[in-house]
Parts: C-alpha cells; structure tokens; sequence
C-alpha cells in the first residue's frame, strides 16, 4: 500500500478573530445639523457678496462674513460627534 503525502503545515497561522458587536450610540441628527450649519454659513457669506453688502445684515457691514464663517465654524465642530 502506497504511503500518503504528508502536507506542510504553514508557519504562520492567523489568531481566531473575536466576533463582538459594537454598538454605536447612532444620533441621526447631527449630520443634517453639520450640512446646515455649512449651508447657512456659505449662503450668508454668498448673499452678502452678491448684494454688495446690503443683505443679510447691513449695519454689522464686514462683520458678516464673520458669521458665515463662524456657522462654517460651527459645522466642523458638530462634525466631531459624528460616528
């Protein structure tokens, strides 16, 4: 009877992997909120270019685009609590 083959055995076999669920606290909220605060921030600055400064707020003059940017501003900081 002929004798069987013995088969390599690799020098490297790769630990089991550990199946746990993670559960990620979803808040759905708060990527509508960062896209609105961006879009807020944009159309300000954008309202205020194109109507040569007289719209959204006249007195606070170029103060405004302060504002667009700090709703921009407030958009990356919401994004932080993204998952």
């Amino acid at each position: 009877m002929p004798k069987s083959r013995i088969r390599k055995k690799s020098d490297f076999t790769p630990p089991p992997e550990k199946k746990t669920a993670i559960k990620l606290d979803t808040r759905r909220w708060i990527a509508p909120l960062m896209l609105g605060l961006f879009l807020v921030g944009l159309l300000w600055i954008v309202v205020y270019y194109v109507t040569n400064g007289d719209f959204p707020v006249e007195s606070m003059g170029n103060w405004n685009i302060v504002v667009g940017f700090g709703f921009i501003a407030a958009g990356f900081g919401v994004s932080t609590q993204w998952k």
